[in-house]
């Protein structure tokens, strides 16, 4: 499956959590990743997630897609992180 995920976090843990999912998936610009996974890693990167933030004063939103294919992305302005030379 493919997901993109987007977080309002207090700036305390920003930095874990963008450390943290820059491990996981691909960076697109702030506060935004996106990538293939399978469900088991998605359940990896929810727990760990559910860890680091702070359930009263951050917000993470996932956006589950079955595959990237189902994905168009209009991109105005600069592409910060262009994702189409990863492999």
């Amino acid at each position: 499956m493919y997901v993109i995920i987007v977080y309002d976090i207090q700036v305390e843990r920003v930095n874990k959590v963008k450390g943290f999912l820059r491990t996981q998936l691909n960076w697109i610009q702030n506060s935004v990743f996106e990538g293939e996974v399978t469900p088991s890693e998605l359940k990896y990167i929810k727990d760990n997630l559910t860890k680091i933030m702070n359930k009263n004063k951050d917000s993470v939103i996932i956006y589950t897609l079955r595959t990237e294919k189902a994905l168009k992305r209009d991109v105005m302005g600069i592409e910060k992180a262009p994702i189409d030379g990863i492999l």
